[in-house]
């Protein structure tokens, strides 16, 4: 019965992501909580460096006046290489741009356009090295970080150079620093992580220019209280079914555009309908979303689409996490097609599909505002044009027109003791093929 596992921080080492997945249980942490925080940290050690205030600090209290011993170094002016432009390098660049610095960068991940409108120079890893002044880390830990700044690295650091690391250890090869520090190539560093923790001794730790903190960069009250937030909000989210955008084992994970998100209702219905209709699974599913909405990132909706096509045939739940997994092992392939040009509606979603026997089904919808309301509709269900609301429970009805047909649903269900909310009847032609579109209250036979 576990539908969520909750981190109230960013790592997840303690928890088992594949296993999860394969159950459908959802996992979430609060990756954006401790961002600001990690930004300010790596100032922090920065500026300490820069100006020796760790050990000056120490020194006076230990008796000693040595100004002379402490000059430092001013920031302005000088040339600042950030490795790494996610979400907490950008917090750093954009803080550190204000004491008057030239800011270079080495993200291969990011377009140089998207570094301009930063501010900030994309240069490769060595060109960095060779023009910083300081250096400031901000890279998550993969087998290709690790050891990304080690002994060869440092030998063609500018000499003078300053260096800070508050993401994860072992991205910079301790030893390695270290002996550069004690040759003077490096100037000092500030650290806040270490490639084993907790860590009470290091090669680091003998040199009055390196500041050293027990890995603080997420210890503020704000950070803590944010995750905790997040991590709520979460979970109320996912054990509702709704769509969690720091779900990390979600395909399509991460902030969903404001003119998407009330579009995934409707696609998990649209789902929902689909298999109704069709009356089985199908081979192969596309997705097709119209509009001006396509303008931002849609693949959310392919996936709650998935999410409604297996809902009502499969035993175990079916969440966001484990419909793709579903839609794999039944041999469905699910695709997603877009196109911008306007169409009747100014955006329309389709669930498209061909079945085992040949046939093609489609059903299609939109959604509306009714006040301050979001109004789900079907347009078009298997070619029959249609124009009804989708909320609540769908029923459809195939048949050869005749007279008579709606007073006899209508009575059969009335006996039944289910209410018809709304009803509409389409057909291509007199005394041809007919659908009937009903929305009940309750399911039959409940």
């Amino acid at each position: 019965r576990l539908k969520v596992v909750a981190r109230a921080g960013v790592g997840l080492d303690n928890v088992e992501v594949p296993a999860a997945t394969a159950r459908g249980v959802m996992v979430v942490n609060a990756p954006t909580s401790n961002i600001v925080s990690a930004a300010e940290q790596a100032v922090a050690l920065l500026l300490a460096v820069a100006r020796n205030t760790a050990s000056a600090s120490a020194a006076l209290k230990a008796g000693e006046w040595k100004r002379s011993k402490y000059t430092g170094v001013e920031i302005q002016g000088k040339t600042v290489g950030v490795v790494g432009l996610g979400r907490i390098g950008v917090l750093f660049a954009s803080r550190i741009a204000a004491f008057g610095t030239r800011l270079i960068a080495y993200d291969p991940y990011i377009q140089p356009a998207r570094a301009a409108q930063l501010g900030v120079r994309l240069v490769g890893l060595e060109e960095l090295l060779r023009e910083s002044d300081f250096i400031s880390i901000h890279l998550p830990k993969t087998p290709e970080t690790v050891g990304l700044i080690g002994e060869k690295e440092l030998a063609i650091v500018k000499p003078g150079v300053r260096i800070v690391n508050a993401a994860r250890g072992g991205l910079v090869d301790e030893q390695a620093l270290a002996d550069a520090i004690a040759e003077g190539r490096v100037a000092g560093a500030g650290v806040d992580v270490y490639s084993k923790e907790p860590c009470t001794s290091s090669p680091l730790f003998a040199f009055d220019n390196v500041v050293a903190t027990p890995h603080l960069g997420a210890s503020t009250h704000e950070a803590q209280d944010k995750a905790g937030l997040a991590v709520a909000k979460s979970v109320k989210l996912a054990l509702q079914g709704e769509f969690v955008p720091d779900a990390v084992n979600v395909q399509a994970g991460g902030v969903v555009a404001e003119d998407v998100r009330p579009l995934l209702p409707l696609a998990e219905k649209l789902g929902r309908a689909f298999t109704a209709v069709a009356g089985g699974i199908a081979a192969s599913v596309t997705v097709e979303v119209r509009g001006e909405v396509v303008e931002h990132d849609v693949s959310v909706l392919k996936l709650a689409a998935t999410k409604g096509l297996f809902s009502s045939v499969v035993e175990e739940q079916v969440t966001y996490v484990n419909a793709p997994h579903l839609a794999a092992e039944r041999g469905v392939e699910v695709t997603l097609a877009t196109q911008a040009e306007t169409v009747e509606h100014p955006n329309l979603v389709t669930v498209r599909g061909a079945l085992p026997d040949g046939r093609t089904v489609s059903v299609s919808g939109t959604v509306t505002s009714a006040g301050a309301r979001d109004v789900i509709k079907l347009t078009e269900v298997d070619g029959f044009d249609v124009e009804i609301g989708a909320e609540g429970i769908l029923v459809f009805l195939r048949y050869a027109d005749r007279p008579g047909v709606v007073g006899t649903v209508g009575t059969l269900l009335g006996e039944a003791g289910v209410n018809i909310a709304a009803m509409q009847v389409a057909r291509r032609e007199a005394g041809g093929e007919t659908l009937m579109t009903l929305t009940v209250d309750q399911a039959l036979g409940a």
